[in-house]
């Protein structure tokens, strides 16, 4: 089964990807940790790499490219990206959105990183307001579109470990006879 897990940043998603895995005994490709591979090799911050992505859509097809080269074949997976559940297209069996407020996400972010708060929510809204930008340029993505996820979760106020649960007891009522996601959503357009 592939499961795609998607979301801003600060949502929870990698935590939540990570444990899943964990508890499913799949492997886990994480998108976040690949572009923070590509900034490192090109010597950039992620927010750098994002505003250079603005102008350069190669960037951002790299790193489609990577996460579909990790996910090939592989049938026991969780996808964790800001993009899995569109890029995962008709092969995903299972696609969560997890999300919280910009306050939320920007305080969980600047504990992670160790950095001010307010840095945080501005990098944060910055880098958002870039990714949204180009997956409508490049892709014709509505990042805010959520109609092609089965799950959609605010993890405001839950732990991982609750997020991680819910999820887990959604799969739990999952039909593989049934639709399995593999009809497209009128008026989406798949890409992988």
């Amino acid at each position: 089964m592939l499961i795609t897990i998607s979301g801003p940043a600060g949502s929870g998603k990698s935590t939540v990807a990570a444990a899943l895995a964990g508890s499913l005994g799949y492997e886990h490709v994480s998108g976040g940790d690949i572009f923070r591979e590509v900034a490192d090799e090109r010597g950039l911050t992620p927010l750098e790499l994002n505003r250079l992505a603005e102008t350069d859509d190669e960037i951002d097809r790299d790193l489609d490219r990577r996460q579909r080269e990790l996910s090939a074949g592989a049938e026991e997976l969780v996808l964790e990206s800001r993009l899995a559940g569109w890029m995962a297209g008709e092969h995903a069996d299972f696609r969560v959105w997890l999300d919280a407020p910009l306050a939320v996400r920007a305080r969980r972010i600047a504990d992670r990183e160790d950095k001010p708060v307010d840095l945080a929510r501005r990098e944060t809204e910055a880098r958002s307001n870039s990714e949204a930008l180009r997956y409508r340029e490049y892709y014709g993505i509505d990042i805010e579109d959520l109609t092609i996820y089965d799950l959609a979760l605010n993890t405001a106020r839950l732990s991982p470990e609750a997020v991680c649960e819910v999820v887990l007891t959604a799969l739990e009522g999952y039909d593989p006879a049934g639709d399995e996601g593999k009809t497209p959503v009128e008026g989406v357009e798949y890409h992988f």
